[in-house]
């Protein structure tokens, strides 16, 4: 059924076409929106914004980069969250500025660019005509959090950036049509800290602090139009692990994800939320808090943490908290694991030939499973 998969961000190939051909046709079917596999240097995520927009810019100093590789070679992609630029504002800079709006952070570019394949592609058939085009974007704080170590220089940058997405977004809607469009953003920063604000300082203080790191939203979100969908994807990040951490259920997710519908001041049409392997009811209550009335929930349930029957059972806990969803992988899979039998499949099972036959052959496995879990 058209809507019961999600893919949520990156595919390790290098082109548009060859996201929208190997994964989008015999996906397709089962999507309501379709991403460009965020190629190029989208997919090392924010990092690609270190590189090629704070790196270099006349107001803010670079005061580490990524390691060189093993040949001494310059690189700018890192090994994990130790290895990121880190960056901070030059003195006497009161707002870093961010010129060429709509275009300056690379985003624009990449989506009208992609989507005039995806529009090729659906002539055709290769992808389905209901089928959506899948902008994914970092939400401010996701940009900046890792970057600038002093938070006194977070109140200089970020108004600035969240400019630019607005700007982004606006030219976006301008060049691409509003209703073969959907926006994602992307929240791994901010759910960490929310979890880890749970987990330390309890409810009040996690809540308060979902609602500081997604206040963006309200800013940017009034520059997409109700014919644009909209969709937040809360993640447990991938840079140094598949998965980087493993909280012990949804509770700081579910906390972070109404903070942004809240924010949003319009509907939210899609969520996801990541899964680890338990089936416990503990891990999966938190989802009857959830407050999405509008929205498709996507469990990101996908992934190598089951063993054999491991999906079949999770789908049956979490039905036992909320009635209907959808199925996608926890985050993407620019970063997976290059061992690709490991990634998805149950551990000792045959390491198949290709990654992405891997990608795809899991997803719709587990598109089968969730038809047979609804009976």
């Amino acid at each position: 059924m058209a809507g019961d998969l999600l893919l949520v961000g990156s595919i390790p190939l290098d082109t548009p076409e060859q996201v929208f051909r190997r994964v989008g046709g015999p996906l397709g079917p089962y999507l309501a929106y379709m991403p460009d596999g965020e190629v190029g240097d989208r997919r090392y995520w924010i990092d690609g914004i270190a590189y090629r927009v704070f790196n270099g810019h006349p107001e803010i100093e670079t005061l580490r980069r990524p390691a060189p590789d093993a040949n001494g070679v310059e690189s700018w992609r890192p090994l994990g969250v130790h290895d990121q630029f880190q960056f901070r504002v030059k003195p006497g800079v009161a707002q870093v500025r961010f010129g060429d709006p709509g275009w300056r952070l690379g985003y624009t570019k990449d989506a009208v660019s992609s989507h005039f394949v995806f529009r090729q592609l659906k002539k055709e058939g290769v992808i389905p005509q209901s089928v959506r085009f899948q902008v994914c974007l970092p939400l401010t704080f996701s940009a900046i959090g890792l970057f600038f170590p002093d938070p006194a220089d977070h109140a200089k940058v970020a108004p600035g950036v969240t400019a630019a997405f607005r700007a982004e977004i606006a030219k976006m809607v301008e060049l691409i049509p509003p209703q073969e469009l959907a926006i994602q953003w992307d929240l791994a920063v901010e759910n960490r800290l929310v979890d880890a604000a749970l987990a330390r300082e309890g409810t009040p203080v996690a809540e308060a602090l979902a609602a500081r790191l997604v206040a963006s939203a309200a800013e940017i979100a009034s520059a997409i139009p109700e014919s644009v969908a909209l969709g937040y994807h809360g993640c447990f990040g991938t840079l140094s692990g598949w998965p980087s951490r493993q909280p012990p259920d949804l509770g700081g997710t579910v906390m972070l994800l109404n903070a942004a519908i809240a924010a949003s001041g319009r509907r939210v049409d899609f969520l996801h939320l990541p899964t680890l392997g338990p089936a416990d009811d503990a891990f999966f209550a938190p989802l009857e808090q959830l407050r999405a009335p509008d929205a498709k929930v996507y469990l990101g349930a996908i992934h190598h943490m089951h063993d054999a029957d491991g999906l079949r059972r999770q789908l049956q806990t979490a039905r036992r908290h909320l009635a209907e969803f959808g199925l996608a992988a926890p985050c993407g899979f620019g970063r997976a694991p290059e061992r690709p039998g490991r990634l998805l499949t149950a551990e000792g099972s045959a390491p198949p030939p290709d990654i992405l036959d891997v990608i795809v052959g899991d997803h719709l496995n587990a598109v089968e499973l969730l038809h047979q879990a609804r009976g």
